[in-house]
């Protein structure tokens, strides 16, 4: 079809308009008149056709924003987030429609050839124009965001690498540290076992040095523990003055007392007798003990032994006192005494009455208890040792309590001559060392028991 020479022909005046005519210029105008009023062979088609080879980049280099063919099934989108794969959607549901109006468009543009009307061909050029624009914005939006991207991941990439940069230092410096501690620590190891053979060695010269301490101050450890002999020995003789009073206050026959004590004992003179509640009382306190270490600087560290049971009222001490003040008091003694029995209620209830005779019962029993605790601290194989009734007397393992000065100068055959009548403190062997036995003897006019008389049969051992 030609068109009339008195139009003015369209001319491109700018790329825009260049692309729309070259876009008719390719399409030829050959679907003008496709309609069905004009067209009866073409009755069967119900929209115009058109060439889709037009929007792709490929199919014509003179259109200048390279409108590019869009295929939703082939087109691969990546999806990163769900805000981002949203976005992408909108978009390319946009392009979709952009691409449908811009062929409604240029439908219209067709028909303002047929009939010819100048004016509707310039609208309808100007819809494509614009149409066509919009397709360009969003491939230059396309293009700007892909830059973006780019700009964005290289700066990560930057980052990322910078960061690995940092990392792989930081690695390099640890590795540097570990191998600084690892050598250190091997240095460590070489000292230590040096420090710990050191340290043996060291022990083993303390030791020696213990033993060698321990060799010079045996005889004065011994020597205190004769001075805890001694006053236990007289503990128990003070606290045997308060109980013959008693005795004698309550109306006791003291000669049928002793001799219940001691039924055949020989005594020198009457107020020997005396003796024999000493050796009542000991009997008692040492009845059922064995030598065993114990720390007895909780009750030397007090004067008054009655307050450390105060300070610690269920101590061993205090279960030792409770026990031997019911031994040495029997309850017919104290209702004897007291016309009651409220010592013995109140004892052993674990309790400690403050009055003036169990005083002195504690006394006597603070001595007994550090006497029997400190043997076998000072020597690991100490033994306490008994004298039997009857036994010759030996100097060597024994003293009088009657005659102890007169002992002292006589012979061994005069000593010989006297017999022991009862035990009053049992005596101790701390390593060489012999702390003599006290013991009540007579005088025994028999020269066959001299003869009798052996070196080791004076004394037993417990």
């Amino acid at each position: 079809m030609e068109l009339s020479t008195n139009t003015k022909q369209v001319k491109p005046n700018s790329n825009i308009s260049e692309m729309v005519y070259k876009f008719a210029k390719v399409c030829k105008l050959k679907s003008i008149g496709v309609f069905t009023s004009e067209n009866p062979n073409l009755q069967h088609l119900h929209r115009p056709i058109f060439n889709e080879s037009l929007l792709s980049g490929n199919s014509n280099e003179e259109i200048k924003c390279n409108v590019e063919k869009v295929h939703p099934q082939s087109h691969k989108i990546e999806v990163k987030t769900k805000e981002e794969s949203c976005g992408d959607l909108v978009i390319l549901n946009n392009i979709f429609d952009a691409v449908l109006d811009l062929k409604f468009a240029y439908l219209e543009l067709q028909k303002a050839h047929i009939p010819y009307d100048p004016k509707k061909i310039v609208a309808a050029d100007d819809i494509v124009v614009a149409e066509i624009e919009k397709l360009c914005k969003f491939k230059s939006e396309y293009k700007e965001k892909q830059s973006k991207k780019a700009i964005i991941n290289v700066e990560l990439s930057d980052l990322l690498m910078n960061e690995i940069v940092a990392k792989e230092d930081f690695l390099g410096k640890l590795k540097s540290r570990k191998s600084a501690k690892d050598s250190k620590i091997l240095r460590l190891r070489h000292l230590l076992n040096d420090l710990e053979i050191g340290n043996e060695n060291l022990n083993e010269k303390l030791r020696q040095i213990r033993l060698e301490h321990r060799k010079k101050e045996s005889v004065l450890t011994v020597a205190k523990f004769q001075d805890v002999f001694k006053a236990a020995s007289k503990s128990i003789h003070d606290f045997a003055k308060p109980l013959i009073s008693l005795m004698k206050a309550s109306g006791w026959d003291l000669d049928m007392a002793t001799k219940s004590i001691e039924s055949d004992a020989v005594y020198s003179k009457k107020c020997d007798k005396k003796y024999a509640f000493e050796a009542y009382i000991a009997r008692r306190m040492f009845h059922s003990i064995a030598l065993t270490s114990y720390d007895v600087s909780d009750v030397m560290k007090f004067d008054d032994p009655f307050d450390a049971l105060m300070e610690i009222p269920y101590s061993d001490f205090a279960k030792f006192c409770q026990t031997k003040y019911l031994l040495v008091v029997p309850p017919e003694m104290e209702e004897s005494f007291f016309g009651n029995l409220d010592y013995h209620k109140f004892v052993m209830s674990g309790k400690h009455p403050r009055t003036e005779f169990y005083q002195l019962f504690v006394k006597m029993a603070k001595w007994i208890w550090v006497l029997l605790r400190s043997a076998v601290t000072i020597d690991p194989n100490a033994t306490m040792f008994s004298v039997s009734k009857g036994s010759m007397f030996s100097n060597l393992y024994m003293e009088s309590v009657e005659k102890e000065n007169e002992f002292a100068i006589l012979s061994d055959e005069e000593q010989a001559t006297y017999k022991v009548q009862f035990m009053i403190m049992p005596g101790f062997k701390i390593g060489s060392i012999i702390v003599k036995s006290q013991v009540y003897a007579c005088q025994h006019r028999s020269s066959s028991m001299v003869a009798a008389l052996t070196g080791n049969s004076a004394y037993r051992t417990t």
